[in-house]
């Protein structure tokens, strides 16, 4: 850890506010150390609205982190954890004392991630961000963390890396062992979305080249997709989600003249989750059902792409967007931007959208079985 010492933390240690004890423990991953992924965590993890419902932990390369507080101006003090295990009933000390700042930290990663520069494709941050990730997933099985919050990596690091995953939701798929997962994006409610429950948007395809969608597609997909949709929203306290389903083809396949997946796959998706009680409509051309559902009609929605309904949502909400991992046995947020790598290491990036990913994240720990997500 380059000459940093290690913080051994007990339950007695720097805990005035024993109440704090008892909040969930959020994991902030680094994300791609070359993008704005340090700069943001340590934003959030210094907001003292989060603090105030949870304890963060960085899990990225001590040195890395301490580099962002600086560049950001962030009074944080970052001190590295020997493991998960460490963090079991210890809190930072409360927010009225001088070191309430201290940002533990799981050092998940190689040194060599320490010397990667801003704005670059580099294959140490690629590997760096993949076992970050790696090893708060397996905390989080194991029990030892509330949820997940993660920093943006880059699929081209991971690449460079040799690491053949297109991104963070087919890593944590394959880490958790489960088959049935999905990318959601939500939008909590407000003066934007109508709906009392905000509303969700979950792909059926995730990162793959347009050409390839079709082919992907199929009915057992797309009614697994609105099954993950109605379970969520049902999690956030909607009793009856309504679940829009969006068509592949310009206005629907136009009966056919267009394409016959609506009627061939997502029609009958549709049939066959409303046998089991599922309120779900479509299909449904694209670009009336967010507008729809954005009104006020849907509390969610499911998308046959990962643009159909990511370019929607980040219109209308890109800062407060949160990316929600449906489908797995842990609890997984994540902001909606990407490494930004043309502001990486200027201390603008703003952490709007991380903050928000960890509220998320917390308010999901809380409401029970993270296997309902």
């Amino acid at each position: 850890s380059r000459g940093r010492s290690k913080m051994t933390i007990t339950a007695a240690s720097n805990n005035s506010n024993t109440g704090r004890a008892t909040l969930p423990i959020i994991a902030l991953t680094m994300g791609d150390a070359a993008g704005i992924g340090p700069e943001v965590l340590v934003r959030a993890a210094a907001c003292s609205q989060l603090r105030s419902i949870c304890r963060p932990v960085a899990v990225g390369h001590p040195d890395v982190l301490q580099r962002a507080a600086q560049l950001t101006n962030m009074p944080l003090r970052i001190e590295e954890v020997g493991s998960f295990e460490e963090l079991s009933g210890w809190s930072p000390p409360s927010t009225s004392d001088a070191d309430s700042q201290i940002l533990p930290c799981i050092k998940a990663c190689d040194d060599s991630v320490a010397e990667v520069p801003f704005g670059a494709i580099d294959a140490r941050a690629g590997q760096a961000a993949y076992d970050c990730l790696v090893a708060s997933t397996k905390a989080a099985l194991a029990g030892l963390i509330s949820g997940i919050t993660t920093a943006p990596l880059n699929k081209a690091a991971l690449r460079a890396a040799g690491l053949d995953y297109p991104g963070h939701t087919e890593i944590l798929g394959h880490v958790c062992g489960v088959d049935e997962f999905a990318m959601m994006l939500y939008l909590p409610p407000g003066d934007i979305v109508k709906s009392p429950r905000g509303l969700g948007v979950v792909h059926t395809t995730l990162h793959t080249s347009i050409r390839s969608v079709p082919d992907l597609l199929s009915q057992a997909s797309i009614a697994a997709n609105i099954r993950l949709m109605d379970s969520f929203m049902r999690r956030v306290g909607c009793e009856t989600p309504r679940v829009g389903v969006c068509a592949l083809n310009p206005h629907a396949g136009e009966e056919g003249l267009f394409g016959d997946e609506e009627a061939r796959l997502i029609a009958p998706a549709v049939q066959q989750c409303r046998q089991v009680e599922i309120e779900s409509t479509g299909p449904i051309p694209a670009d009336a059902l967010l507008r729809r559902a954005v009104g006020g009609e849907f509390d969610g929605v499911v998308a046959m792409y990962h643009d159909q309904g990511h370019i929607a949502l980040k219109l209308i909400g890109f800062d407060r967007a949160v990316n929600i991992t449906l489908g797995l046995p842990i609890v997984r947020t994540s902001p909606s931007h990407g490494t930004a790598f043309d502001i990486a290491g200027q201390g603008i990036a703003s952490a709007e959208g991380m903050i928000e990913a960890a509220k998320m994240a917390v308010q999901l720990s809380l409401s029970g079985d993270s296997s309902t997500l």
